[in-house]
């Protein structure tokens, strides 16, 4: 059963543009001395894993399975001045910088091409141009495309394959521009949103969640115990989570710590920061797509209850090609109006098959029969 609704996806093909290349010359200098030391130092060729063709598979099984009622629009670049709300000035001006440059910007080996910060602007004014969508009206709910993603970088550091922070950036632009007091932030991603928890640790208007692979896991910070400070203690929520976490735990975080919040918080927007890493074939946890898809049925009924279906999705993570892509899929799905699933524990529905299978000839084999 389905009731349509008009879903944006925003994509921008200048995004493409950021390629970084571990085997071309880089900037001189200690850290290009110390990243080339840590590759050597590996057994295998190492790529750099953010790549062009996470966008391209993921628009590719859009085109091959179309969702009814998804529609695209082009993104656009963000102004300096819509960067600098979540961004210092001197780093600004630093990764300005190195524009039509190749460089390592930290031992993350977060690295530039020379089209990476136009892609970089990019992803963060398409992630405006998502929000604006939603805001304006134009549709029920924006999914925005998006790379680099942006969920690592603070204030003055890029970090963890991100330059400017994307959803950040929207947020800010959302309360400056838009009308929007209060913005929940959702961030399912298996890595913690360093970035954007440092960015409004101490905003009461912005409550940031984040489920993600516990410490000592990249980027080894969102404990429990870390809520924010000043007037915004209590607004930053942290749920850390073994290896291995699936479906039935993920859910039972969404229920009952998610939705307790934004029914407490009463968001006038929502953002998800969604990555996919936390699939299985990512090797990181064990959420199925049905997961992916059951988790974005419960964050649009949030939207509905408190801000008019309000409901923008930031791509981040997601570096299998086969998960990314089947999981933006399965989002998509749901925020375009298909009943999302109720996740079933993985195995579950083949085992008792295989049990209905072999009972009989366990019967016909009983001596005592």
């Amino acid at each position: 059963m389905t009731n349509r609704r008009d879903v944006v996806v925003f994509h921008d093909e200048r995004m493409q543009a950021h390629q970084p290349d571990s085997n071309v010359d880089f900037l001189p200098g200690r850290l290009d001395k110390r990243i080339r030391e840590i590759l050597a130092g590996l057994n295998v060729q190492w790529k750099y894993p953010e790549h062009p063709g996470r966008l391209t598979a993921i628009m590719d099984r859009l085109r091959l399975e179309p969702v009814p009622g998804v529609r695209f629009e082009p993104g656009k670049a963000a102004t300096r001045k819509q960067l600098a709300r979540v961004h210092t000035t001197s780093f600004l001006e630093h990764i300005f910088a190195l524009r039509d440059k190749n460089a390592w910007l930290d031992v993350d080996t977060t690295a530039v091409s020379p089209g990476s910060v136009k892609a970089a602007e990019v992803a963060a004014g398409t992630s405006i141009a998502a929000v604006e969508a939603v805001m304006e009206g134009r549709a029920d709910s924006a999914f925005a495309m998006v790379r680099p993603p942006g969920h690592h970088a603070e204030p003055a550091r890029a970090r963890g394959f991100c330059l400017f922070n994307n959803l950040a950036v929207a947020a800010a632009h959302a309360q400056a521009e838009l009308g929007c007091r209060r913005v929940l932030i959702l961030d399912w991603d298996v890595h913690h949103g360093n970035g954007t928890q440092n960015i409004f640790w101490a905003d009461p208007d912005v409550m940031f969640i984040d489920i993600h692979r516990a410490s000592p896991f990249y980027p080894g910070s969102g404990v429990l115990q870390e809520t924010g400070a000043g007037l915004g203690e209590g607004t930053t929520v942290n749920v850390p989570l073994p290896a291995g976490t699936g479906d039935s735990v993920y859910m039972k975080a969404m229920r009952e710590i998610v939705a307790p919040a934004a029914d407490y918080f009463k968001p006038d927007l929502i953002l998800v920061s969604s990555g996919f890493d936390a699939h299985a074939y990512d090797l990181a946890m064990n959420v199925s797509y049905e997961g992916f898809a059951a988790m974005t049925g419960i964050v649009q009924q949030l939207a509905d209850r408190h801000c008019g279906g309000r409901l923008v999705f930031i791509l981040e993570g997601g570096y299998n090609l086969e998960s990314l892509s089947r999981g933006a899929h399965s989002v998509l799905r749901v925020l375009a109006g298909e009943q999302p699933p109720e996740p079933s524990v993985c195995g579950l529905e083949e085992i008792e098959a295989a049990i209905a299978y072999h009972r009989e000839a366990f019967i016909a084999l009983d001596p005592d029969h």
